[in-house]
């Protein structure tokens, strides 16, 4: 199986190809990926000696390269950049050039097409079954509106579904949002997820909103800070690309206490921090008879790995889906996601019940509502020129 990753030389990306060669060899336990636990037994999802990795970039430093600068970063573990240079070396041979770049003149069309036979390409010379492409590039301001250029997360999004394969967006960027990605996705009959993996302040926000709703205290007020560096720090600098990341970690608050507290979050780029991120809530709430108290939390943490054993999960989810024929929104998948698509609960205990029943019906085979509907569409899928509607040069 294929694993297609948009921003395939970043942090995330080389920890993910880093991380699944390690725990396939043996070197290490797969420690955070919830696929691994028993409840995934028996659920079909590929093995991780089976994954391919490529992608597309728009740097060129090599995966190696990259690896040896977190592993002097303390992201990585000592020697372990050096233990899989193999695997390192021909996940980096399929990395292509990504877009569009300063002064790139091609077409929104063009770079879709290029785009899409990049990862046609990859299937084919590789016989792959399948291949599924993960955004984990960094964050993009928010959309300008509809008659603005399509985002770049929305042309891969677009060219994966011309590809034919599923599509999850580990970021907050648009993607799959787009109303433009949307009509080609409801025609594709594909399964896609996402948006904006859940592996930190929002994780815990998720577990601590429904707590106070179900014990029937109120809060006041809901205040945070990240302090990261990085390259996500440096994207999430630019205050449009905060505010995008922002809408998640408000939203998950506001859908489970069902009211939305004052206060809000700050992100700030700390270059000298790396990887490693500090995150800190200012929780102000009442107690019986009015009683005003405060709870405060601190989440020290790598982003790369908190985010890699995730998307390696999504990744093996996703194919799975595809593999039994359903189609459309993963909703069960919500309990990755700090803004997920479909109808899901914003808590995770509840998201977590979900992907459980989602693995049991994997186990079984079943493909649920939206099979016929992707057989239906499979046809669509494999032709290329098929155009999504939209303003100017739009495919």
């Amino acid at each position: 199986m294929g694993v297609w990753l948009i921003g395939a030389r970043g942090s995330v990306a080389t920890t993910v190809v880093t991380g699944c060669a390690a725990v396939a060899a043996g070197l290490h336990l797969p420690t955070g990926m919830v696929t691994e636990t028993p409840a995934f037994t028996d659920s079909g999802l590929p093995a991780l000696s089976d994954l391919v990795f490529g992608g597309h970039d728009t740097v060129d430093c090599p995966l190696p390269k990259r690896a040896e600068t977190l592993t002097a970063g303390g992201v990585l573990p000592p020697g372990i950049a050096t233990a899989v240079a193999a695997e390192l070396t021909a996940a980096d041979r399929e990395i292509r050039p990504g877009g569009p770049t300063p002064g790139d003149t091609r077409s929104e069309t063009e770079l879709i097409t290029a785009f899409a036979d990049d990862i046609r390409d990859f299937v084919h010379r590789h016989g792959l079954e399948r291949a599924v492409v993960v955004n984990v590039a960094s964050t993009e301001p928010a959309s300008q509106g509809p008659d603005a250029p399509l985002p770049a997360s929305t042309l891969y999004a677009l060219a994966a579904l011309r590809a034919g394969c599923p599509y999850v967006n580990f970021t907050p960027s648009e993607g799959m949002h787009h109303p433009a990605a949307a009509r080609e996705a409801e025609r594709s009959g594909l399964p896609y997820a996402g948006r904006d993996g859940k592996t930190g302040q929002t994780l815990l926000r998720s577990v601590l909103g429904p707590m106070f709703a179900q014990r029937a205290l109120t809060v006041r007020a809901w205040s945070g800070t990240n302090l990261l560096g990085g390259g996500d720090g440096a994207a999430l600098a630019d205050p449009a690309a905060a505010a995008a990341k922002n809408a998640g970690k408000e939203r998950v608050l506001t859908d489970t206490l069902g009211t939305t507290p004052q206060g809000e979050t700050h992100i700030d780029d700390v270059p000298a921090l790396g990887d490693w991120k500090t995150a800190w809530d200012h929780i102000a709430f009442d107690g019986f008879l009015g009683t005003r108290m405060i709870l405060q939390t601190t989440w020290q943490g790598c982003d790369s790995a908190l985010a890699a054993p995730l998307v390696l999960d999504l990744a093996r989810l996703t194919a799975r889906a595809h593999e039994s024929g359903l189609s459309g929104p993963l909703d069960a998948l919500a309990f990755y996601f700090k803004d997920p698509v479909g109808d899901a609960p914003s808590g995770l205990a509840e998201q977590y019940e979900a992907l459980i029943r989602f693995a049991g019906r994997l186990r079984e085979g079943e493909a649920g509502e939206g099979a016929a509907e992707r057989e239906d569409a499979a046809d669509g899928a494999a032709h290329p020129a098929r155009e999504v509607r939209g303003t100017g040069d739009r495919p």
